[in-house]
């Protein structure tokens, strides 16, 4: 089995309204790929949140009470926290730099995605895709109409992990891919039939191609995946999304 990931060139820099899967396309051609069926492609978040426009000015923002006293205990800009609160189910743990919470989407992350960085304007944040799942549908609809070929699509983000140190590359909407393999009653290596085996096959794909992608100036938001040795199916993020009453953590 060999699977490759190549990190697409030419991608520029993203303005909101932008046509993000022509521009894909048009980078997959410079690479000399022609698109087959069952190839993925890795999506960043921050390019996709950048051509929906979901940019938000903090000089425009007025902070609430609980995001000034939350700002005090976090040590962060009160405006910079009611933006995270507004993205925000639930807080779950605080410490100066730090906020983790519930996101409304569902996932348990640092500041709710609100970001900074790879950001133009000093007063201006950028939040996670409004639906990624439908940003990754929309994606792979138009690249297929382009292309021909049936293919899959994730959109990645980068997230830190309980109990480690540093960040990875995590699936935050995926398109026509498995986000969960499910090994349960199948035979190990000596006939055993496993009993918990689930692959995060969604993340495990995200964390590999945010290797390749690079997390700073590097300008690689997109990578092209082939060799996936799954067939391709309609999938949904919430296959990994921990339910609470399973969660051990909080």
């Amino acid at each position: 089995m060999q699977m490759t990931l190549t990190a697409l060139p030419g991608i520029p820099l993203i303005r909101p309204g932008d046509d993000l899967a022509g521009l894909i396309f048009i980078s997959v051609k410079q690479a000399g790929i022609e698109l087959e069926t069952g190839d993925l492609l890795a999506v960043a978040q921050k390019i996709v949140s950048k051509a929906e426009d979901r940019t938000v000015d903090l000089s425009q923002i007025q902070p609430s009470k609980p995001a000034r006293n939350l700002a005090e205990e976090a040590h962060k800009d009160p405006r910079l926290v009611e933006v995270i609160l507004s993205e925000s189910r639930e807080v779950l743990r605080v410490r100066p730099g730090l906020i983790i919470v519930e996101h409304r989407l569902g996932f348990v992350c640092a500041n709710a995605g609100v970001d900074h960085s790879n950001v133009e304007g000093d007063q201006t944040v950028l939040l996670l895709p409004e639906d990624p799942e439908r940003s990754a549908n929309e994606i792979r609809e138009s690249l297929e109409r382009a292309s021909g070929a049936s293919l899959g699509v994730l959109i990645i983000d980068s997230h830190g992990r309980a109990w480690r140190m540093g960040t990875e590359g995590v699936a935050i909407g995926v398109s026509q891919i498995p986000a969960l393999l499910d090994l349960r009653g199948k035979p190990d290596l000596f006939g055993r039939r496993l009993e918990v085996t689930q692959v995060g096959l969604a993340d495990e794909l995200a964390a590999a191609a945010s290797i390749v992608m690079g997390q700073a100036d590097e300008k690689r938001p997109v990578v092209h995946v082939r060799g996936f040795p799954h067939p391709l199916r309609e999938g949904s993020i919430r296959e990994i999304m921990r339910p609470k009453e399973l969660d051990l953590f909080r």
